[in-house]
Protein backbone atom coordinates (compact mmCIF):
# COMPACT_ATOMS: atom_id res chain seq x y z
CA UNK A 1 0.00 0.00 0.00
CA UNK A 2 2.75 2.48 0.92
CA UNK A 3 4.55 1.72 -2.30
CA UNK A 4 1.37 2.46 -4.28
CA UNK A 5 0.93 5.80 -2.50
CA UNK A 6 4.60 6.72 -2.97
CA UNK A 7 4.57 5.90 -6.67
CA UNK A 8 1.24 7.69 -7.12
CA UNK A 9 2.70 10.87 -5.57
CA UNK A 10 5.84 10.58 -7.72
CA UNK A 11 3.69 10.15 -10.82
CA UNK A 12 1.69 13.23 -9.86
CA UNK A 13 4.93 15.18 -9.63
CA UNK A 14 6.16 13.81 -12.95
CA UNK A 15 2.79 14.52 -14.55
CA UNK A 16 2.88 18.10 -13.27
CA UNK A 17 6.35 18.67 -14.74
CA UNK A 18 5.36 17.04 -18.02
CA UNK A 19 2.23 19.21 -18.20
CA UNK A 20 4.34 22.31 -17.56
CA UNK A 21 6.70 21.24 -20.38
CA UNK A 22 3.73 20.64 -22.67
CA UNK A 23 2.20 24.05 -21.94
CA UNK A 24 5.55 25.84 -22.21
CA UNK A 25 6.53 24.29 -25.54
CA UNK A 26 3.06 24.65 -27.04
CA UNK A 27 2.92 28.34 -26.15
CA UNK A 28 6.53 28.96 -27.20
CA UNK A 29 6.13 27.27 -30.59
CA UNK A 30 2.85 29.04 -31.36
CA UNK A 31 4.20 32.45 -30.29
CA UNK A 32 7.50 32.11 -32.14
CA UNK A 33 5.94 30.76 -35.32
CA UNK A 34 3.25 33.45 -35.25
CA UNK A 35 5.88 36.17 -34.80
CA UNK A 36 7.51 35.11 -38.08
CA UNK A 37 4.29 35.97 -39.97
CA UNK A 38 4.65 33.11 -42.45
CA UNK A 39 1.46 32.38 -44.37
CA UNK A 40 0.51 29.77 -46.91
CA UNK A 41 -0.52 31.45 -50.17
CA UNK A 42 -4.26 32.11 -50.47
CA UNK A 43 -6.61 29.58 -52.01
CA UNK A 44 -6.81 29.94 -55.77
CA UNK A 45 -3.47 31.72 -56.12
CA UNK A 46 -0.91 30.51 -58.65
CA UNK A 47 1.58 30.12 -55.79
CA UNK A 48 -0.57 27.32 -54.33
CA UNK A 49 -1.58 25.53 -57.50
CA UNK A 50 -3.73 22.49 -56.58
CA UNK A 51 -1.95 20.35 -59.18
CA UNK A 52 1.46 21.03 -57.60
CA UNK A 53 0.38 21.34 -53.97
CA UNK A 54 -2.69 19.11 -53.50
CA UNK A 55 -1.73 18.27 -49.91
CA UNK A 56 -1.40 21.94 -48.90
CA UNK A 57 -4.83 23.14 -50.05
CA UNK A 58 -6.21 22.59 -46.54
CA UNK A 59 -3.80 25.29 -45.27
CA UNK A 60 -4.50 27.91 -47.97
CA UNK A 61 -4.23 31.43 -46.56
CA UNK A 62 -3.50 30.21 -43.03
CA UNK A 63 -0.65 31.36 -40.85
CA UNK A 64 2.09 28.86 -39.98
CA UNK A 65 1.47 28.70 -36.22
CA UNK A 66 1.54 25.01 -35.27
CA UNK A 67 3.96 22.08 -35.53
CA UNK A 68 1.85 20.43 -38.25
CA UNK A 69 1.71 23.60 -40.34
CA UNK A 70 5.46 24.17 -39.88
CA UNK A 71 6.16 20.68 -41.21
CA UNK A 72 3.73 21.10 -44.11
CA UNK A 73 5.22 24.46 -45.08
CA UNK A 74 8.81 23.21 -44.77
CA UNK A 75 8.39 19.90 -46.59
CA UNK A 76 5.44 20.67 -48.83
CA UNK A 77 6.04 24.25 -49.87
CA UNK A 78 9.71 25.22 -49.40
CA UNK A 79 11.17 21.82 -50.32
CA UNK A 80 9.22 21.66 -53.58
CA UNK A 81 10.42 25.11 -54.54
CA UNK A 82 14.01 24.22 -53.68
CA UNK A 83 13.87 21.13 -55.90
CA UNK A 84 13.41 23.45 -58.89
CA UNK A 85 16.34 25.77 -58.08
CA UNK A 86 19.17 23.56 -59.32
CA UNK A 87 17.47 20.53 -60.85
CA UNK A 88 17.04 18.77 -57.51
CA UNK A 89 20.55 19.39 -56.18
CA UNK A 90 20.87 20.42 -52.54
CA UNK A 91 22.92 23.25 -51.08
CA UNK A 92 25.99 21.10 -50.36
CA UNK A 93 26.18 19.92 -53.97
CA UNK A 94 25.72 23.39 -55.47
CA UNK A 95 28.12 24.92 -52.96
CA UNK A 96 30.82 22.42 -53.94
CA UNK A 97 30.24 23.22 -57.62
CA UNK A 98 30.31 26.95 -56.96
CA UNK A 99 33.69 26.68 -55.25
CA UNK A 100 35.08 25.08 -58.41
CA UNK A 101 33.46 27.81 -60.54
CA UNK A 102 33.51 31.01 -58.44
CA UNK A 103 32.72 33.23 -61.46
CA UNK A 104 29.55 31.33 -62.42
CA UNK A 105 26.81 33.76 -61.39
CA UNK A 106 24.06 31.18 -61.86
CA UNK A 107 25.73 28.78 -59.42
CA UNK A 108 26.32 31.61 -56.93
CA UNK A 109 22.64 32.62 -57.09
CA UNK A 110 21.51 29.00 -56.74
CA UNK A 111 23.85 28.54 -53.79
CA UNK A 112 22.41 31.61 -52.04
CA UNK A 113 18.79 30.61 -52.71
CA UNK A 114 19.36 27.04 -51.54
CA UNK A 115 21.19 28.21 -48.42
CA UNK A 116 18.37 30.53 -47.41
CA UNK A 117 15.63 28.05 -48.28
CA UNK A 118 17.24 25.07 -46.59
CA UNK A 119 18.02 27.16 -43.52
CA UNK A 120 14.41 28.30 -43.18
CA UNK A 121 13.22 24.76 -43.83
CA UNK A 122 15.57 23.38 -41.17
CA UNK A 123 14.47 25.96 -38.61
CA UNK A 124 10.80 25.23 -39.23
CA UNK A 125 11.38 21.48 -38.94
CA UNK A 126 13.51 21.60 -35.77
CA UNK A 127 12.13 24.55 -33.83
CA UNK A 128 8.56 24.42 -35.10
CA UNK A 129 7.78 20.81 -35.84
CA UNK A 130 10.39 19.02 -33.72
CA UNK A 131 10.11 21.12 -30.56
CA UNK A 132 6.33 21.24 -30.94
CA UNK A 133 6.14 17.47 -31.26
CA UNK A 134 8.22 17.03 -28.11
CA UNK A 135 5.71 19.29 -26.36
CA UNK A 136 2.82 17.18 -27.58
CA UNK A 137 4.56 14.04 -26.32
CA UNK A 138 5.08 15.73 -22.95
CA UNK A 139 1.31 16.32 -22.81
CA UNK A 140 0.63 12.67 -23.51
CA UNK A 141 3.15 11.69 -20.82
CA UNK A 142 1.47 14.05 -18.36
CA UNK A 143 -2.01 12.60 -18.91
CA UNK A 144 -0.61 9.07 -18.75
CA UNK A 145 1.16 9.83 -15.46
CA UNK A 146 -2.00 11.36 -14.00
CA UNK A 147 -4.03 8.30 -15.05
CA UNK A 148 -1.46 5.89 -13.61
CA UNK A 149 -1.36 7.93 -10.41
CA UNK A 150 -5.16 7.70 -10.11
CA UNK A 151 -5.06 3.93 -10.66
CA UNK A 152 -2.39 3.54 -7.99
CA UNK A 153 -4.39 5.71 -5.59
CA UNK A 154 -7.40 3.43 -6.10
CA UNK A 155 -5.16 0.38 -5.55
CA UNK A 156 -3.89 1.95 -2.31
CA UNK A 157 -7.46 2.58 -1.10
CA UNK A 158 -8.52 -0.97 -1.97
CA UNK A 159 -5.47 -2.41 -0.21
CA UNK A 160 -6.10 -0.19 2.83
CA UNK A 161 -9.73 -1.37 3.15
CA UNK A 162 -8.66 -5.02 2.93
CA UNK A 163 -6.05 -4.76 5.67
Amino acid sequence: MYLSVTVAVLLLGFGGLAMWAHNFTSTMVKNELSAQKIYFPPKGSAALDPATFPDLQQYAGQQVDSPEKAKAYANGFIARHLEKVANGKVYAEVSAESMKNPNDKTLQAQKQTLFQGETLRGILLTSGYGFGTVGEIAGIAAYSAFAASAVLAVVAVVLRTRL
